[in-house]
């Protein structure tokens, strides 16, 4: 059984040049985000931005006439925090907060915007960053395909 070594060696090459092309394009786009003139906005950015436009108050029966929560349906106790929207729609502080970070950047019952929208886009980009950190794994059964020489026998089990 004979080795050929220049063989061998070039598969190594052309595994390392994958390897450093990867590693350069991801350096590419931090420098790139670095330099970028929209900075994300962070969760504690975002409801700070929320709380400036829509201060936090302590509900009493004047304030609303039919007294729940349009997003969890329960109804308000005198002295809860809550949000009076610009709509006059209001809701609990806490589920508002929620609506406006994970789903629309809108009132829940009337869909009036909320939020601008590049400040609702920063906090997105912040937010898929953050997934893209913690859910890298996702792509090592493609680099592993691609480190392999193309063999995609052992993708199986990942799709």
């Amino acid at each position: 059984m004979t080795v050929d070594i220049s063989k061998v060696f070039q598969k190594l090459c052309n595994k390392i040049a994958i390897l450093l092309i990867f590693v350069l394009v991801e350096f590419i786009i931090f420098i790139w985000k670095l330099t970028s003139d929209t900075q994300p906005i962070t969760t504690r950015q975002y409801i700070k931005f929320i709380e400036e436009k829509n201060p936090t108050i302590r509900y009493n029966k004047k304030l609303n006439s039919h007294g729940d929560c349009s997003v969890c349906l329960c109804e308000f106790e005198e002295g809860e925090k809550v949000r009076r929207l610009k709509c006059k729609h209001t809701f609990h502080k806490d589920c508002l907060d929620k609506w406006l970070q994970d789903y629309f950047a809108t009132c829940p019952l009337c869909r009036e915007q909320v939020l601008p929208d590049n400040v609702v886009l920063k906090h997105r980009e912040q937010r898929n960053q953050q997934s893209n950190i913690e859910g890298n794994d996702e792509n090592l059964p493609y680099v592993l395909f691609l480190l392999r020489g193309g063999n995609n026998s052992h993708l199986r089990r990942y799709v």
